[in-house]
């Protein structure tokens, strides 16, 4: 079975952006994004993996991308309509026009239906890029996390997952700390 892996960037207080979706604060160093772009390469944007000069790299890790309306809306805001060319593009959403792209598939019903389809697909991973709101939604069905853990405080804003109280347990699997001051843990999901 193919595993939901949510991969975001949080402050020391938990928030993934601020309460106007901010993220301009998060410090980012060239090393830090090297490394974590020649990882995690597979699920950077094709815009991203082009000037990286990896736009024809094999995939390695993942071959679809999940994620909400307001996820995928800065996108089409800049008239991309698939920031992921090199994924599978899922966007969960009741209001969101089709964006007229064969590779990118508007998901209208249950988002835990279609990711328990997603999940019993062949396959490599499949990446949450978010938001909250979906997070919380899948919250039972995210296997991984891969938490980007930034030495900032921001007092306000998007949780990593809205959802009601419940708690949910992972194990850490692995630690990593970065010029910026960013750690990354890694956890898997203890059922």
């Amino acid at each position: 079975m193919r595993e939901l892996t949510y991969y975001i960037g949080v402050t020391l207080d938990g928030f993934i952006a601020g309460p106007a979706d901010e993220v301009d604060f998060y410090p980012v160093t060239p090393a830090f994004a090297e490394t974590l772009g020649t990882e995690l390469a597979d699920i950077q944007p094709a815009h991203v993996r082009a000037g990286r000069g990896g736009a024809e790299q094999p995939l390695t890790r993942f071959d679809t991308v999940v994620m909400g309306r307001r996820t995928y809306e800065p996108a089409l805001q800049a008239g991309i309509t698939d920031p992921y060319s090199q994924l599978r593009t899922v966007v969960f959403s009741r209001s969101l026009p089709d964006p007229g792209e064969p590779t990118v598939e508007i998901v209208r019903t249950d988002p835990v239906e279609r990711v328990r389809e997603l999940k019993n697909e062949e396959g490599l991973g499949i990446y949450l890029a978010g938001g909250a709101v979906l997070a919380g939604v899948l919250l039972d069905e995210i296997d991984r996390l891969i938490v980007k853990k930034y030495p900032v405080i921001v007092g306000a804003g998007i949780p990593m997952a809205r959802h009601e109280f419940s708690p949910t347990h992972f194990a850490l699997d692995q630690v990593r700390s970065f010029d910026n001051g960013c750690v990354v843990l890694e956890y898997s999901r203890l059922r």
